[in-house]
């Protein structure tokens, strides 16, 4: 029942990650894709002011819920759950490395940019934001897919 319990867990938090990818394809990147520099800039900020005071939380769940899972499933390596949490588990390492090196970084440039000092090549910054957001996007989704198929598959 505890690893249920902690697989739920994983998979609720893991879940949260995956919804942001899954809402930048369908939309939030054609919307920004097809702003002006100065409403880019805008809303860039604005979704990292509020993404850097909460996301971490969702962060930090799906980390300690993942590497607890990893641990709870430990001795049965074979088994479906064991090895969809492992690669769950690196795909979300992966992410952070991604966001911590890449995405971050970006949006720490961007934080300093006022309506009268966007730089010429901003579109340039933008699209190398969606390059490395596009990588995060494919390893989140791996994860969840992971964990959803160690649910469906191997939870017993």
């Amino acid at each position: 029942m505890t690893i249920k319990i902690i697989f739920a867990i994983t998979l609720f938090a893991y879940a949260m990650i995956a919804s942001q990818a899954f809402m930048y394809m369908l939309s939030l990147k054609q919307m920004q894709l097809s702003l002006g520099a100065n409403a880019y800039t805008e809303v860039r900020k604005l979704i990292d002011v509020s993404m850097r005071s909460s996301f971490k939380y969702v962060i930090y769940t799906a980390l300690l819920a993942n590497v607890s899972l990893v641990l709870a499933t430990i001795k049965t390596p074979t088994s479906l759950v064991f090895t969809s949490a492992t690669i769950a588990l690196i795909a979300l390492i992966v992410e952070i490395i991604l966001t911590l090196k890449g995405n971050l970084p970006i949006n720490d440039v961007i934080n300093v940019w006022s309506v009268d000092h966007i730089p010429t090549n901003w579109s340039e910054i933008r699209d190398k934001w969606f390059t490395i957001y596009s990588y995060r996007q494919i390893v989140s989704i791996t994860g969840f897919v992971s964990l959803v198929v160690g649910a469906v598959f191997g939870v017993k």
